[in-house]
């Protein structure tokens, strides 16, 4: 079994800071979809205010040892974009029909968090954005999963500042609040997606994450409970879903057999970074797999200035994900 590495430390750009990385291996390289923090000043509040980014730059790169990654520069912009009023938070994307789609969600102009598309001849892009988000969306993080017979799903939720308490009836409701701590956890949402991939086939299913015993995660377990940033890949027949804890700080995951679960919790990816947030993905690329993610490192500890990395990532002979330290 090959030894796990130290894990790279170093941001993969630092002319501008980075975060939620989406990684993906189009037309031979390695493709990151981050979002974009600004240079700003603001106070944190639980609804994620300081998080105000208006655009996304994608990165490239050829090989994840040497760290550095090239700035395509800005594919999308919020002015572009006739729904959304603020906030483009995590991004993803995609490819199917001969074209690239960018997911983002973004506040509507009720400051409602919604899903929007765009597309692109390029990977790189520039994104040209659909005219209206995905009818039915809500809430933020999408991450797109096109399975081996061509479906594609989306995956997508975040608690406090990303809305998903709001829509437990299926409205949104403004002041509901989340289950209480030994009530099961809320869990990730997912949607096949249509042939166009610009809207959803039915209505959004709520994801099961249970433990061993089948028992559902209850919300009050922080350290394994799902908080937002959703993430899917397949190793050896099984899909994995990993996400963000949120409090604990720590990347986990769940597998199961089906790419809408249920899924059982299994572990630890990453432990806690600088900063408040983490948001990851995991990608194989030339026969090795990496894991993408951020901190706050670049800019001293700012939670809303971060900055993208990567290392390599290793499993165990039972399936398992070797946990990652990311200050060894």
């Amino acid at each position: 079994m090959a030894e796990r590495t130290k894990p790279t430390n170093e941001p993969l750009v630092t002319h501008i800071y980075t975060a939620d990385p989406s990684a993906h291996v189009f037309e031979g390289k390695l493709y990151i979809y981050p979002s974009h923090d600004l240079d700003y000043e603001a106070e944190s509040n639980d609804n994620g205010d300081q998080y105000a980014m208006e655009d996304y730059h994608v990165l490239s790169m050829d090989d994840p040892a040497s760290s550095k990654a090239v700035d395509h520069g800005e594919a999308l912009h919020l002015r572009d974009i006739p729904w959304a009023k603020k906030q483009l938070w995590a991004p993803d994307a995609a490819y199917k029909n001969g074209t690239y789609y960018l997911f983002f969600p973004a506040k509507d102009h009720d400051d409602i968090f919604r899903l929007g598309v765009a597309t692109s001849a390029s990977p790189a892009g520039p994104f040209a954005p659909q005219p209206s988000y995905i009818p039915g969306s809500y809430s933020i993080d999408p991450a797109v999963w096109i399975d081996d017979d061509g479906a594609a799903y989306v995956y997508f939720g975040g608690l406090w500042g990303g809305q998903l308490e709001k829509w437990q009836t299926g409205e949104f409701r403004p002041d509901a609040t989340g289950p209480s701590g030994s009530e099961p956890a809320l869990g990730p949402r997912v949607a096949r997606l249509t042939d166009d991939m610009l809207a959803f086939e039915g209505t959004p299913k709520e994801i099961s994450i249970v433990d061993e015993d089948g028992r559902p995660i209850q919300a009050g377990d922080e350290d394994r409970r799902y908080f937002e940033g959703p993430w899917m890949h397949k190793y050896n027949g099984k899909y994995y879903l990993s996400y963000s804890t949120g409090t604990t700080h720590k990347l986990v995951y769940a597998v199961g057999d089906d790419p809408q679960g249920p899924f059982t919790f299994k572990g630890t990816i990453l432990t806690p970074v600088i900063g408040w947030t983490t948001h990851h993905s995991i990608v194989e690329y030339k026969g090795k797999w990496y894991l993408f993610y951020h901190d706050s490192s670049l800019s001293g500890g700012v939670n809303h200035k971060r900055c993208v990395k990567c290392t390599e990532l290793f499993y165990n002979e039972d399936g398992t994900i070797r946990t990652i330290e990311p200050y060894e």
